[in-house]
């Protein structure tokens, strides 16, 4: 399998940005995003999230995390929540892209290369952002190479899931969906480490 890249990242961007920028007016702190978050809390974990793995990647910081946190302003619209989501994710790319393979920095998950926070970034754009959208009544409809990649990259512990759709594969690694004959994964955890490593 092809390691996850920058483009892929920009491609999950891109998927997201599609997908919910047509409810950008609408409220989504009355919208149901991920777990008790609602729409524009988990648009702004998105973006926090990925700032701390470009910052992550920046520092090569052996142990522990960046000390910052970032949030949207308390009166930020949702279209001002989508955006730092989309920032946070194109300034992760970017760090990426300028990352030497060899660079690598601290995750709870494992201490990661650029290919490792590719991956974690486009499966926080893609789940975080589908968990948006369904709260807004849309979908997301992702590449599904990039899907693969990001599935074979962080769970390999998973097992051969060809047979699935690759999206659908996301999903319930990242325990959104259930898929019959297989395990539900609540308590899910990815690898965050190259395989090799």
């Amino acid at each position: 399998m092809n390691p996850v890249t920058a483009a892929d990242l920009d491609a999950a961007i891109a998927c997201l940005a599609d997908a919910v920028r047509p409810a950008a007016s609408e409220d989504w702190a009355t919208a149901t995003g991920t777990g008790d978050l609602d729409a524009w809390h988990t648009a702004e974990h998105v973006g926090d999230c990925l700032l701390s793995y470009a910052a992550q990647l920046v520092s090569r910081r052996p142990s522990g995390y960046v000390p910052f946190l970032a949030s949207l302003a308390k009166d930020a619209s949702s279209a001002d929540a989508l955006e730092f989501a989309l920032a946070g994710s194109t300034i992760l790319s970017a760090v990426v892209r300028t990352s030497p393979p060899e660079a690598r920095a601290y995750h709870p998950t494992g201490t990661a290369d650029p290919g490792g926070f590719a991956a974690m970034g486009c499966a926080e754009v893609l789940v975080h952002g589908e968990d948006v959208a369904r709260g807004l009544g849309l979908a997301l409809d992702p590449p599904r190479e990039v899907c693969a990649r990001t599935v074979s990259r962080l769970f390999p512990h998973l097992g051969d899931v060809s047979e699935l759709d690759p999206w659908t594969a996301l999903l319930w690694a990242m325990d959104r969906v259930e898929v019959p004959g297989r395990a539900k994964q609540t308590g899910w955890r990815w690898r965050g480490a190259p395989p090799e490593e």
